[in-house]
């Protein structure tokens, strides 16, 4: 059905607002004092044999002329993270160096959130944005979680605020509210339930509500609204990669090639979602090249996942509408190795904060597992 109401700071007399970017940190004497030596970064005999078959699993998304300059790198950072004891998540929208070669565990939000809470390792490094970060320190206060810079943030967690989220229950009193995961620490200790775009239906069914509040995504809470009938009430947040993407877009796509498949994520507005043949989270669009093994692919999404994917199914044409996440390309393998070596970017939440937002977290996990 259609969107219930959306609303937005303005509409609570607020100007626009978001979180300000953290700006990055010096290097501290209490840094340096638990820092490890800085390895060598050349290309030598023995980095090419030690990352050869590294290489192997992204020569066709990365060419050798780049290699030489990334191989040291991932040599050692892959080094580094287990003497450390540590375990490096990443996002599908990382680059290939990084998702293929350095991360132990990739996925999307949902499957980052449930293997953050499986981790044994005693210091988790995300690669991803800072929410990713701030969730997986939720799932393990007790751990220390680490995301290479700081200032990786998001246009949709910047969109709404706790105290936004206060505001729509006092205008829509007992209304259940469900948050998108791409949300910051103090709007998931304030809503009912999580989300991730490959759940989000189910978990606003799941709540036995005739109307839910949907935050902050617009164009998921408008996706979610067209499959339940569930009124949805929603929020005036957007990616700023997703909605970049347009139906005329896509439409020359078609023209240009007929028999291309167009698949998109479910964070795009609904004129692209209307010429899509099909409609997914990051992993089930993923999945769905898998099993479908089209010859021609367009990812309306961060294209990334497309370097991703066309590592793994490299018979697969993948048409790449390039919009990049200017968010998670912060995180380049220099500033993992940095954070390797001098133990940082460290996240911390509010004990308090990080409480209330465990259970909206741990409810959505829980959902299914």
């Amino acid at each position: 059905m259609p969107i219930a109401g959306i609303y937005g700071p303005a509409d609570f007399g607020n100007p626009v607002h978001g979180h300000p970017p953290v700006p990055a940190q010096s290097i501290s004497p209490a840094d340096r004092a638990r820092a490890l030596p800085t390895p060598s970064l050349e290309w030598t005999p023995e980095v090419e044999r030690a990352t050869a078959h590294l290489y192997d699993r992204v020569r066709n998304v990365i060419s050798p002329v780049e290699w030489p300059f990334m191989a040291p790198y991932v040599k050692a950072i892959n080094e580094l993270k287990k003497t450390r004891g540590a375990v490096i998540l990443a996002h599908n929208y990382q680059t290939p160096e990084i998702f293929h070669c350095v991360a132990d565990i990739g996925g999307d939000s949902l499957q980052l959130a449930i293997e953050a809470t499986k981790v044994k390792a005693d210091i988790i490094v995300q690669c991803g944005v800072h929410f990713m970060a701030e969730t997986s320190k939720i799932l393990n206060p007790h751990k220390t979680v680490l995301i290479p810079d700081s200032r990786a943030g998001c246009s949709l967690a910047s969109s709404i605020t706790g105290a936004d989220v206060r505001l729509l229950r006092e205008r829509f009193p007992g209304v259940p509210v469900v948050a998108y995961v791409n949300t910051s620490a103090d709007v998931k200790a304030e809503v009912d339930i999580c989300c991730t775009s490959s759940n989000a239906v189910e978990v606003v069914e799941s709540l036995n509500a005739p109307t839910v509040i949907f935050v902050p995504d617009q164009y998921l809470a408008k996706y979610v609204a067209s499959k339940t009938s569930v009124k949805i009430i929603a929020w005036k947040g957007a990616c700023e990669v997703h909605e970049r993407f347009t139906g005329d877009e896509l439409r020359a796509y078609r023209e240009a090639d007929p028999s291309v498949q167009i698949i998109a994520h479910p964070e795009c507005p609904p004129d692209v979602l209307a010429e899509a043949d099909f409609t997914g989270s990051t992993a089930h669009m993923i999945n769905w090249v898998r099993s479908k093994h089209p010859r021609r692919v367009v990812m309306i999404t961060e294209c990334s996942m497309a370097d991703n994917v066309q590592a793994e199914l490299p018979d697969v044409e993948m048409v790449r509408p390039c919009n990049l996440c200017p968010h998670m390309k912060r995180i380049t393998l220099p500033r993992i190795l940095d954070s390797l070596i001098y133990l940082r970017e460290e996240v911390t939440v509010d004990p308090l904060i990080a409480e209330k937002a465990r259970r909206s977290v741990e409810r959505m996990i829980n959902l299914k597992n």
